[in-house]
């Protein structure tokens, strides 16, 4: 029996390493160990730890567990009062926690419907729509935090809920001229005007708790204490980009790990479908469909992206050559295109700030709102071309589905937000410039921007109603005639050539990108715009939903979800990184306001803060200076350092240490058909 384990591929493979070691010990009894022996040490490895850990993860049969959870009921009588007490409390709590886990995952927010849509239109299709839910809870969440510690004091004040009054301190060294507010006298009003005001956020909806000019309040004074309202206005906006980032982060961590997994080998995907990929715990036979068709369309994907890898393995040298150089000059394209719609961005943004202050009754209607609108009427076209132009350009750079939905969207995610970001910065040159008259007074340009937060919350509200508005107008008069014209004259030649509406992931995604990104930054300027934000990406899903199930078709190319929710959350992380840069801009840099907002006396928002500490106890004040400071810096950031140097090299060996069980999970894989193979041969013997 010795010498025909000795003939096992793994221990000839074990040898073969050991070789070069004589120090080790190369019997047979040293490589090879009984399974015997082994299943004992896994009892009795159980049996210890039978106190701490449940029977239910090991990966043993019903009658192995039947038996050792009567060994553990056996050890349970010796046990005294108190710790039979903590063992049984210890298991209902976790019975607790996971009938708590199964009953949340029943008040998912439409947990059906996304369940439906990854069945019929695939798993990518379903991770916009998770991911679009995903914004609709953050937004939720945003607008909770800005209503707390902003909103809530201010209503109960206005409404006398509490013996509460606010509190106003009169400016000091400040010019009577930077303290001037104009606001539109009401006379006359035609009727067209109101609707120019709901969508522009101007006139009655400029003096509401809408936007940043509403709240000149210095402080709220409740019986026992003051609510310092500039500083909560102020952590209301550190802690909604600090919550995002969070909340980003560990959803893209969790999909990262998922996407590591996954893409490791091959191979093992493959298996994991087949053979794993099955959810035993479905009962209904519309739900095995659903679970069927899913299955289905990842293994296209994988197919089509192992066909690619395949054809990249092929190249010869000369179309290696030809391709890159067709990419170089495709990117060069696709940068001729980016600086045409950043200039033709800042150039409508400057038409409209110019022209916008004429009085209403010198326009028609169309014209005025022309002209406010102008700026996101551009934006919003841009938008439009150059995802089309990008998806014609990226066919013929000749990349994997994956990656072509991955360039796109970072081709498209830079477009669109840096056409936020021109349109931020070219407002921000405009309220810091002055043409015929110096800004020393104020710090500003407080003629033409005298509240000059509200109006670039103005901006953002025009462009977040414009966006909402475009995307519910393409849906019902471009995609639902489509479908009706596909449909019922399907003989045309140019109905064939048009085709049914295909649901273009990469531009929907960069949609409610764009939305949401537009709402971190508006949401400093105008604090009700995560609730809008949030009906917003409600009214879309269900929309998005009826256009998918009624007027578009699956994709022909498919790709997998583990990467695409990987890589939406990335594609949002860039968006909150482009967001934090001009809300830094603005709170630090550019002076506020004097006529509006409860930044009134202070220079600058962030001069909130250093006023704050200056009233903290000597000792507190010590403190922070000391955090703050580069003495303290310093070390910390060397200590940072070495902590991410110790878990990248504990990465390396767990990596090093997976590497070693896979080698041996493939060396018992060739052992098992070495058997079959000499059981086969000896039973024809």
């Amino acid at each position: 029996p010795v010498n025909f384990l000795q003939e096992l591929p793994s221990y000839r493979s074990i040898a073969r390493k050991r070789t070069n070691i004589p120090s080790r010990d190369k019997q047979s009894g040293t490589l090879l160990k009984p399974t015997d022996s082994y299943s004992s040490q896994l009892e009795e490895g159980i049996a210890e730890n039978l106190n701490s850990q449940s029977i239910r993860k090991y990966a043993l049969n019903i009658s192995e567990k039947r038996r050792l959870r009567d060994i553990q009921e056996t050890q349970m009588k010796y046990l005294s009062e108190w710790d039979q007490w903590k063992r049984y409390s210890s298991k209902s709590w976790k019975r607790f926690i996971e009938k708590a886990r199964e009953m949340t995952t029943h008040l998912e927010l439409w947990r059906d419907d996304i369940r439906s849509i990854g069945g019929k239109f695939g798993t990518g299709i379903q991770s916009y729509f998770s991911f679009l839910r995903f914004l609709v809870l953050l937004n939720l969440v945003i607008f909770l935090i800005i209503f707390m510690l902003v909103l809530l004091p201010i209503l109960l004040t206005e409404y006398k809920i509490t013996n509460s009054s606010f509190v106003l301190i009169p400016a000091k060294d400040i010019d009577i001229q930077c303290t001037v507010y104009p606001i539109s006298s009401s006379g006359l009003i035609y009727f067209y005007s109101y609707i120019i005001d709901l969508l522009s956020g101007t006139g009655f909806l400029e003096e509401t708790c809408l936007f940043y000019g509403h709240y000149t309040i210095d402080g709220v004074k409740f019986q026992n204490f003051t609510y310092d309202l500039p500083l909560a206005y102020l952590l209301s906006t550190i802690a909604y980009l600090a919550l995002s980032l969070l909340w980003i982060v560990k959803r893209s961590v969790e999909g990262f790990k998922i996407n590591l997994i996954r893409s490791e080998e091959h191979f093992q995907s493959y298996c994991n479908k087949i053979f794993a990929g099955w959810d035993f715990c479905i009962t209904n036979q519309s739900m095995a469909n659903l679970k069927h068709s899913s299955l289905r369309y990842e293994l296209r994907a994988d197919l089509e992206e192992e066909r690619i890898r395949q054809k990249i393995a092929e190249r010869t040298s000369e179309e290696t050559i030809r391709i890159y150089s067709l990419r170089l000059f495709l990117n060069c394209i696709v940068l001729a295109v980016l600086a045409a719609c950043f200039y033709a961005i800042y150039r409508a943004t400057i038409f409209s700030q110019e022209h916008m202050k004429k009085e209403i009754d010198k326009m028609i209607f169309g014209e005025n709102l022309l002209i406010l609108y102008l700026p996101s009427i551009v934006i919003t076209l841009a938008n439009f071309i150059t995802p089309v132009i990008f998806a014609r350009i990226i066919h013929y750079e000749d990349y994997s589905p994956g990656f072509e939905i991955r360039l796109t969207i970072l081709r498209c995610v830079f477009m669109r937000l840096a056409t936020i970001c021109v349109l931020v910065f070219t407002l921000g040159s405009k309220i810091t410039s002055c043409d015929n008259y110096s800004c020393e007074l104020c710090g500003y340009n407080q003629k033409l921007y005298p509240c000059w937060e509200t109006q670039v919350g103005q901006e953002m509200y025009k462009l977040m109603i414009f966006d909402f508005i475009i995307i519910l107008a393409v849906t019902l008069f471009v995609d639902f005639p489509r479908k009706l014209l596909v449909t019922y004259c399907s003989s045309w030649k140019l109905m064939q050539c048009w085709g049914q509406q295909e649901f273009a992931i990469p531009d929907n995604v960069l949609g409610i990108v764009y939305g949401q990104t537009i709402c971190w930054i508006g949401a400093f300027f105008s604090p009700l715009l995560p609730a809008i934000a949030t009906v917003k990406f409600i009214i879309i899903f269900y929309v998005k939903e009826m256009s998918l199930l009624h007027t578009c078709r699956p994709s022909p190319r498919q790709f997998r979800a583990s990467n695409s929710n990987f890589f939406f959350l990335l594609v949002l992380l860039i968006g909150l990184c482009l967001a934090v840069i001009p809300l830094t801009i603005s709170m630090a840099h550019i002076p506020s306001s004097k006529a509006c907002g409860p930044f009134t006396n202070s220079n600058t928002t962030w001069e909130v803060v250093p006023k704050t500490v200056s009233t903290f106890p000597s000792t507190l004040q010590s403190l922070v200076h000391g955090i703050t400071s580069e003495a303290f810096a310093v070390p910390f950031f060397m200590i940072i350092c070495l902590v991410m140097f110790y878990f990248i090299a504990l990465a390396g060996a767990h990596k090093r240490v997976v590497v070693q069980l896979r080698e041996q999970l493939s060396l018992e894989s060739r052992d098992k058909r070495y058997l079959i193979q000499k059981l086969t041969e000896a039973q024809r013997d």
